[in-house]
């Protein structure tokens, strides 16, 4: 098949009754919709199986994250584009043709997303991928359309291709030849930077990822975890640290690693001491504690990431700016003002 737009469920019964239907009704008659269940314990499987018998469904025997989940669905599938969508996306009408015919013409991208909007508000970009991704020179992710908390009002002002260094798993388009040849996505990670660290090694490797605004969905967002979860600050903080071991070379790592050292412990401060969130506080030391507890599990995927390299700047994947700098101190909340 062409395309194979996946989505992964878990315990989301709710979210596939909502959305699938309109999934199903907007994607294209070359494009396959395949659902791929990760252990729920809810009646997910049961519902698909009665109220849509014709869309492949893959079982999963155990709930493998986000991540690995999708590796192990996208095994069975053979196609040469996936999509990989959240269960909490609603689609458009013709979402699926920008995005197959850049692809097309363009063999050297890798990957790309549509605009990504939020569904309980049209003319506002959701937080989890906006227009397109980048991460500053500290590896902090952060978006057209959206920089930390602040997210803007889609005004048209990012309705453009633009190459980016990280597209959004809520919605992502890869061509399998190159998901598989980097390895797809990092299943130790579980989930959350598993997309970045995916985008960032195919860029590693020379192919580029865009953002292509002619084609947009809607995303309810943190359909899995809610936002303010100790569980989702600790995922994000020590797959964050990981990521950069994997893909900076060594002087770079080392200059970062120190700054991370500060930056991260003073975020935990702001948490305990102006959040007073004790959860998070203690799920930001046990990042770090848990990054290097298993960071050289890492060495050998370090070694081959970076003698496969043609990025030949040690900046020329990330922005050379601190955007903590440019965000807090110079008043810097959008974009378009970087």
């Amino acid at each position: 098949m062409k395309i194979a737009v996946v989505i992964l469920n878990w315990n989301g019964r709710k979210m596939l009754e909502r959305y699938l239907s309109n999934v199903l009704t907007y994607s294209q008659e070359d494009a396959t919709v395949v659902v791929a269940d990760n252990a729920s314990t809810d009646d997910s499987v049961e519902w698909l199986r009665q109220h849509h018998p014709d869309v492949p469904l893959i079982v999963l025997e155990k709930n493998w994250g986000f991540a690995d989940g999708y590796n192990q669905a996208l095994a069975h599938i053979e196609a040469e584009y996936y999509v990989l969508l959240n269960s909490d996306v609603e689609v458009t009408h013709h979402w699926l043709t920008p995005l197959v015919e850049f692809m097309d013409s363009h063999a050297d991208v890798a990957a790309c997303q549509p605009k990504l909007l939020a569904v309980h508000d049209h003319d506002s970009f959701e937080y989890a991928g906006a227009c397109g991704g980048f991460i500053d020179r500290y590896g902090y992710p952060f978006c057209r359309g959206r920089i930390f908390d602040t997210v803007e009002q889609d005004n048209g002002q990012y309705d453009t291709a633009a190459e980016v260094l990280w597209a959004t798993g809520a919605c992502l388009m890869v061509r399998s030849n190159d998901y598989w040849e980097v390895g797809g996505l990092d299943g130790r990670f579980f989930a959350h930077n598993e997309e970045i660290d995916l985008c960032w090694r195919l860029r590693q490797i020379g192919r580029k990822v865009y953002c292509l605004p002619d084609s947009q969905v809607y995303h309810v967002g943190g359909g899995t975890l809610p936002k303010s979860n100790p569980h989702k600050t600790y995922l994000n903080f020590r797959n964050n640290l990981t990521m950069l071991y994997k893909n900076l070379p060594d002087n770079e790592w080392h200059k970062v690693s120190r700054m991370r050292l500060v930056l991260d412990y003073v975020a935990a401060l702001k948490i305990l001491l102006l959040e007073h969130n004790v959860g998070e506080f203690k799920a930001v030391l046990r990042a770090r504690r848990d990054f290097h507890r298993w960071k050289h599990d890492f060495d050998d995927d370090r070694r081959t990431i970076l003698s496969g390299r043609v990025e030949k700047s040690p900046l020329a994947c990330r922005q050379p700016y601190s955007i903590l700098w440019q965000y807090y101190m110079k008043g810097k909340k959008n974009y378009s003002q970087l």
